[in-house]
């Protein structure tokens, strides 16, 4: 099932230029109309995670214009990803209208909203514009895996989640880079948050190259029309409920762990960075990006090893190194920033691929979109809860850094649940899903 090699689909020779050398060579059986799809969903995935690395990366000059302490700043983060819980409510609606369509209606909701942050004149407009944001960020990230999932051929379904999630990392990298101008920049922080409207130069590519996904296409035919919005966005539901509660549940609570853990080591660094060892914005950058670009080889490694010998494994061994080098982190000394910092990207990118490959091939694809939204909420109220325990461990006046090493661990239990689950690597997602016969797990 899948794209596979089509009529006029070409076999691929080599990488194109967008896929760098040091992320692997495209797998045999990889077509041209596939890698177009891939290079599209990847470009869309950068302008979201430039988005979500924006408001992280420049928290500390935010926080000083509006005159907040570091003890609270976990507390305003977490109103961030807590806006990522209305998309809830709409991911499931990707099972009714189309992938394509809601789609492409996140990239330009969430090009909107982060550049109307620049304008924010208060606290409160900052978060309530974050938060709108990321409704489309997080429901337009969550369905770039549900479309290359559904796409590409069951032996690299792994490697395709890997390549759009490495792609995802370049956004984060360029926000870096602009990050390091900071002092420089025309209006410093709210230039960063301008920047996220130049998605809207890339939207005509977008649309020529994301169609709908066959599977989808096939599963509505077959199902024929459903009478009324609100049946139509139930039903997944109802489905979900009632023929994989245990599915769901361990899935999103892997997600949940993984998120309460990694969400606040991450938001959180540039301010323990620049605050508790004195670092400047050009140094953190430096630091971010060549950490990052030895970690993110993360995405494709951990991709093509799960396809390889399972996601179960490599999930667990990745979930884990989420606890171990995220406790390094935030424990150890200046020096040792470097160095832990390149692994820690390296588990947690490759964590987030084999999260979401689970969330799209544990499921049947009528409810492949709102698995998906399921996940998106518990890893927002992971991660919020995340934030908001850092803040409530923390002594106003005192370093956030022991609260993270605690809040860090949870990853520890996610890597035990994924235990649970069966395995889905190099399996039609019809059979991995159970759309066939619903196993019982």
């Amino acid at each position: 099932m899948g794209r596979g090699m089509g009529p006029g689909d070409e076999a691929v020779l080599r990488n194109p230029w967008w896929i760098p050398r040091f992320l692997g060579r495209v797998p045999e059986g990889v077509g041209s109309g596939d890698l177009r799809l891939v290079g599209a969903v990847g470009l869309a995935l950068a302008f979201f995670n430039f988005d979500l690395a924006v408001g992280g990366q420049a928290i500390k000059f935010v926080r000083e214009d509006f005159g907040l302490p570091q003890s609270e700043i976990g507390r305003v983060m977490a109103m961030f990803r807590l806006g990522a819980i209305p998309a809830f409510f709409l991911i499931p609606f990707a099972d009714l209208i189309g992938r394509r369509r809601l789609f492409l209606g996140c990239v330009v909701g969430a090009a909107l909203l982060t550049a109307a942050t620049a304008l924010a004149q208060s606290v409160d407009q900052l978060v309530l514009l974050q938060m709108a944001g990321r409704v489309f960020i997080v429901t337009g990230i969550a369905l770039s895996f549900v479309i290359v999932a559904e796409e590409l051929p069951a032996a690299h379904r792994g490697w395709g989640a890997g390549v759009v999630a490495a792609m995802a990392a370049f956004g984060i990298a360029a926000g870096a880079m602009l990050f390091a101008a900071i002092d420089l920049l025309p209006y410093g922080w709210r230039t960063q948050f301008a920047a996220g409207g130049l998605a809207f130069l890339f939207l005509a590519r977008l649309r020529a190259h994301v169609p709908e996904t066959s599977r989808f296409v096939r599963g509505r035919a077959e199902a024929g029309a459903v009478s009324g919005a609100l049946a139509g966005w139930l039903r997944p539901m109802r489905e979900l409920v009632g023929l994989y509660p245990l599915r769901v549940v361990v899935v999103v609570l892997i997600g949940a762990l993984t998120a309460g853990a990694m969400g606040p080591a991450f938001t959180l660094a540039p301010d323990y960075v620049l605050t508790d060892h004195g670092w400047t914005p050009a140094m953190f950058s430096g630091f971010f990006l060549v950490g990052g670009l030895v970690g993110i080889a993360g995405n494709t490694v951990v991709g093509r090893l799960g396809d390889r010998y399972g996601r179960r494994v490599v999930g667990f061994v990745v979930f884990a190194g989420m606890a171990v080098f995220g406790y390094a982190f935030y424990s150890g000394s200046s020096w040792m920033l470097p160095f832990v910092w390149a692994p820690l990207v390296f588990v947690a990118t490759g964590g987030g691929v084999i999260t979401k490959a689970l969330a799209t091939e544990l499921f049947p694809t009528s409810a492949r979109g709102t698995s998906t939204g399921w996940l998106v909420l518990l890893e927002a109220l992971g991660a919020g809860f995340g934030l908001w325990l850092v803040t409530a461990l923390t002594t106003p006046g005192e370093s956030i850094a022991p609260a993270l090493t605690l809040v860090v661990a949870s990853a520890l239990v996610a890597a035990l649940l994924v235990l649970l689950l069966p395995e889905t690597a190099g399996v039609e997602l019809e059979q991995s899903s159970g759309e066939s016969i619903p196993p019982p797990l």
